[in-house]
């Protein structure tokens, strides 16, 4: 601790007072702020900005330790009072450091930052989100409530829930666990009248290894369909219609041709082609089963000639077939072949099940039929789409209407558990379960973190007098949970806070390279509204936001909202993501800085505001001697 002379003022001289001015404090507190940063910085390195916040910048303890340094500074400035010339700088540069401490403060306690997504032709949105989870609850009585759902410090478990306390009914709601991955599948819920059909059914493949099961509900618009890639799979009510198999027939002329094969190695009988183009090349594709070091070797058979070629020193170039108008062209290689989310993909390195996808290009006469097509990426203009629809009757029986480019189209009734052979390569259907009425209902269950596309989610619990019911919420949905005496509404995901003025997409603009595709920028034209019915509109691109109010003193203070283009969807270019920001304590952390560097350039460049040498110290001495006595002889 600082020692004080006797001299000096009763509250100088205070315990207290003492401890927050000494300089073992400020070298305490400073080098507890340096390692916290480089922390930080190792988080936000190591993971994202979000751990760094929940454990360092965001942290109450953080806040707590700024605030202790901003009372050591203060005190220390205050145990120079009386304040002389020499200490000028001192003060300014303490004050700067304070006032700056106090900004950022202001900033991160009441300050604003968020993105919103627009959407050109909609109405104003004024819904901000913020990079913090947050469950929502529509409680029984109407009223929204928010909890915050960060878990990255203490996650919960079924043994450690999070308790949020009670609801409007007097039950009580927790968080039992998180999951970085929840899936949701329809399983309907049969009623005893009224719904809809529904129906159940599996799909595999011995050659892709593959097996695919769903629950279709007749004629509804969002679960009425599968689409599996290959093909379509939909159920209707009724009966199909009575049809006799037929087979494409060919034109007999000759036409630009465009056909992509796969071939399996292990099931050289069961080729999978798409006619892009004209037709069909009546090609047959062999793949050899891959020796160590090489892909194996393609062989293509048109009109009884044969073509042989290394798979490796021939993927993704064009060679054409002598003797013959085609071009080969292998478009891709698999080792361990799989379809995944309806596109194809290995799964390991290993040649457990090799497949090519190989594309010929040419003018010939297509043949009267083609080995099974494959339809992803759409069908050739005039050819028979894969298609499967399903008609459930009153009475129960299931009937087909099947359509492929290798087996014509077919219909006829379809038992439980009957295997349907589709067509389409080996894919065999089967329906096992139906239900003549149903209603919608979804299951939610956690799947591998590393599932692509898949929201996170948390599985709440509401202890009610008649029992506990449990439930996961997936991010983006929200779920009716069936308590007493009224069902509540729960959703899960970004924090949303309404801000006091709204945006509007007018425009958005993507700007390219010279002779390229590529993005060189791009440029959001929004209206803004207040709400006093002030508007503006104002355009922000790249290292150009546009802020609201406009006003210059606004701007200085940080009294306004700064727009900046944040992100876009290549694939709607009527979307834009903005990011809007709003730091209340902008010009304290400005002015701050200002003073820190005043402080600073005047204690080392002006001699006039530096301590007195150890020179004149002794004069310094006697002369606050003379003042001691004088004030000892006035008391």
């Amino acid at each position: 601790m600082a020692n004080f002379p006797s001299s000096r003022p009763s509250w100088q001289r205070n315990n207290a007072f003492k401890f927050f001015a000494s300089i073992k404090l400020a070298v305490v507190l400073l080098a507890v702020l340096i390692v916290a940063s480089i922390a930080g910085t190792i988080y936000e390195s190591s993971f994202d900005a979000k751990v760094a916040r929940a454990y360092v910048y965001g942290a109450p303890w953080f806040n707590l330790w700024l605030l202790l340094l901003v009372a050591n500074l203060t005190v220390s400035a205050l145990s120079r009072w009386p304040w002389k010339k020499h200490h000028v700088a001192f003060l300014i540069t303490h004050l700067g450091i304070i006032t700056l401490l106090f900004g950022s403060l202001i900033g991160r306690i009441w300050g604003t930052e968020g993105t919103i997504t627009l959407f050109k032709g909609e109405p104003p949105s004024n819904r901000l989100l913020i990079d913090q989870h947050q469950l929502r609850v529509r409680d029984t009585d109407g009223i929204v409530k928010g909890y915050p759902a960060e878990f990255i410090n203490r996650p919960p478990t079924p043994a450690r829930p999070w308790d949020l306390g009670k609801l409007a009914s007097g039950a009580r709601l927790s968080i039992l666990q998180y999951a970085p991955a929840v899936e949701g599948k329809l399983n309907p819920k049969a009623l005893a009248s009224g719904g809809v059909p529904a129906l159940h059914f599996a799909i595999t493949t011995a050659v892709m290894g593959r097996r695919l099961e769903n629950w279709l509900m007749a004629d509804d618009a969002q679960h009425g369909s599968f689409d599996m890639g290959l093909a379509k799979i939909e159920l209707k009510r009724g009966a199909a219609p009575s049809v006799a198999p037929d087979a494409s027939k060919g034109s007999g002329e000759v036409v630009e041709i465009e056909e992509s094969i796969f071939a399996f190695t292990k099931a050289p009988e069961q080729q999978v082609a798409k006619a892009m183009k004209g037709g069909s090349t009546g090609a047959k594709v062999l793949l050899s089963q891959p020796a160590t070091g090489d892909n194996g070797r393609v062989s293509i058979t048109i009109d009884g000639q044969n073509w042989t070629h290394d798979v490796a020193p021939h993927l993704r170039k064009d060679v054409p077939l002598e003797g013959s108008p085609f071009t080969m062209r292998i478009e891709g290689y698999w080792a361990d072949f799989r379809i995944d989310n309806g596109k194809p993909a290995s799964v390991s390195e290993l040649p457990n099940n090799p497949a090519v996808v190989v594309t010929l290009r040419g003018r010939g006469v297509p043949v009267a039929s083609a080995p099974d097509v494959h339809t992803e990426g759409g069908a050739a203009e005039g050819a028979t789409p894969n298609r499967l629809t399903l008609f459930i009757a009153d009475d129960g029986a299931v009937t087909y209407d099947l359509s492929s480019r290798k087996a014509g189209r077919s219909s006829g009734r379809l038992d439980l558990n009957a295997p349907l052979p589709t067509g389409w390569a080996d894919w065999q259907l089967v329906v096992d379960k139906t239900i003549p009425n149903a209603e919608q209902w979804m299951d939610f269950n956690p799947v591998q973190a590393e599932a692509p596309n898949i929201p996170d989610g948390v599985k709440i619990r509401v202890d009610q007098a008649n029992g506990a019911i449990e439930q996961w919420v997936p991010a983006g949905w929200q779920i009716a949970v069936p308590t007493e005496p009224a069902p509540i509404q729960v959703s899960f995901g970004w924090k949303q806070e309404p801000l006091p003025i709204a945006l509007e997409l007018l425009d958005f603009e993507v700007q390219r390279n010279e002779g390229s595709d590529s993005p060189a920028g791009f440029k959001s034209t929004v209206q803004v509204t207040d709400r006093e019915g002030g508007t503006a509109t104002g355009q922000c691109w790249m290292n150009n936001p546009f802020s609201y109010p406009g006003q210059m003193w606004r701007t200085w203070t940080g009294l306004t909202y700064k727009m900046s283009q944040a992100s876009w969807n290549p694939e709607n270019l009527d979307q834009s993501t903005v990011q809007i920001l709003r730091d209340p304590g902008w010009l304290l952390k400005w002015v701050g800085s200002v003073l820190i560097c005043t402080g600073i350039f005047m204690l080392f460049y002006l001699k006039g505001f530096r301590r007195p040498s150890s020179a004149t110290a002794p004069v310094a001495v006697r002369k606050r001697a003379r003042e001691t006595d004088l004030v000892s002889a006035g008391s």
